[in-house]
């Protein structure tokens, strides 16, 4: 990041009962926080912007160590934002990531702060072009979430209630979307929704 190298550590768990593995990435610097994204004064942790870059390139480096080619990526929130720019800008022509669909879901998280003005620089990587950050001015949570959604291949809002100018732009996207659905049916829907896109 910035040319900047950060170690990244990933550590593996597993589900008994769901027979899954998870696999966590780590950092000291970015994620040994007592807090997530913001301080004890909720003062919002001012490199939050390089720390949702390295989640993102480490997700994706993690995928290819471990030759595992995802159907379906789902992105939660705006930390995971930069996956979609990444694997369809950057590795747009990467084998590993030809066939993946990209879900991203809308929350009611936003930050409140703008990113710091060096954030194009910070996201570079070979195969991203200056102009596919230009909505990115400026480096606000609204702009960031419409990059991620314009570079999705499904929409899901996450909380019941999101921005409406976000909900706005979702749907004059014309994207598929799956409205909030309440947490005894949202297992069934999502599935449904993640079919619909792979076939």
């Amino acid at each position: 990041i910035d040319d900047t190298d950060h170690p990244l550590i990933i550590k593996v768990a597993s589900i008994q009962a769901a027979r899954m593995q998870v696999y966590f990435i780590d950092n000291e610097d970015f994620f040994q926080r007592k807090n997530t994204i913001a301080d004890e004064q909720e003062q919002e942790f001012p490199d939050n912007d390089e720390r949702a870059i390295f989640f993102a390139r480490g997700v994706l480096e993690t995928t290819k160590k471990l030759r595992w080619a995802p159907d379906i990526i789902h992105c939660h929130g705006w930390f995971t934002g930069f996956l979609p720019l990444y694997i369809k800008k950057a590795m747009h022509d990467d084998p590993h990531f030809a066939n993946s669909k990209i879900v991203y879901s809308v929350y009611n998280d936003p930050f409140t702060s703008e990113w710091d003005k060096k954030i194009k620089e910070k996201v570079m990587i070979d195969g991203l072009k200056k102009n596919d950050l230009a909505i990115l001015n400026p480096a606000n949570y609204t702009n960031f979430t419409k990059l991620a959604i314009s570079l999705s291949d499904g929409i899901i809002q996450g909380s019941e209630n999101i921005n409406p100018e976000i909900l706005e732009y979702i749907q004059q996207s014309k994207k598929p979307f799956l409205p909030h659905q309440q947490e005894e049916e949202y297992i069934d829907a999502y599935n449904d929704f993640y079919d619909k896109l792979l076939n």
